[in-house]
This record gives structure tokens, sequence and C-alpha cells, in this order.
């Protein structure tokens, strides 16, 4: 079998620009809605719940465009590693 890594240039652009808004938008709705879920019993769950998703829905908003092997060869530069790490074990 064999596995195709879907790169950015295999979308049109417009259909790349659909998605990183409809990804990006979803990020930051659950940003929010977790933030709001922070003062609900319980809410520190959800709340992780949430930001994790708007979190992973914003990197993938980026993926579109850039497609994911190049987004990750820059999220790994040496300029950005720090940003990288501090993002991803927040996430976490």
């Amino acid at each position: 079998l064999s596995f195709k890594v879907l790169d950015a240039s295999t979308l049109s652009f417009g259909t790349r620009v659909k998605w990183f808004g409809i990804c990006f938008i979803a990020g930051i709705a659950c940003s929010i809605l977790g933030t709001a879920l922070l003062w609900l019993p319980k809410g520190i769950k959800l709340f992780a719940v949430f930001y994790t998703l708007g979190n992973i829905a914003a990197l993938a908003s980026t993926c579109f465009l850039m497609g994911p092997l190049k987004q990750l060869k820059a999220m790994f530069e040496p300029t950005r590693l720090i940003a990288t790490v501090v993002m991803l074990v927040s996430s976490i």
C-alpha cells in the first residue's frame, strides 16, 4: 500500500482558504466556549477539553494554507522552537 501525505499544493487555493477559515473559526469558538465553561462546576475539565480542541483546530487551519510537512518544519525552526514547545506543553 502506498500512503501519500496530502500537500497544500494538491488543493486549490479557494479550498485551502475555505478550510483555513472553517478550522480557524472553530478553534476560536472552542477556546471561547472553554473559557465560558470554566465557571461551571467541573468546568476545569471542560475548559481543558475545549481549549485543547481549539488549539488543535487552529493548528489544522494553518496546515491547510502551508501543508502539514512545511508547517512542522517551520514550527521546529530554531527561532520558533521555544514557542512551539510552550504551546504544545500548555495544550497537554
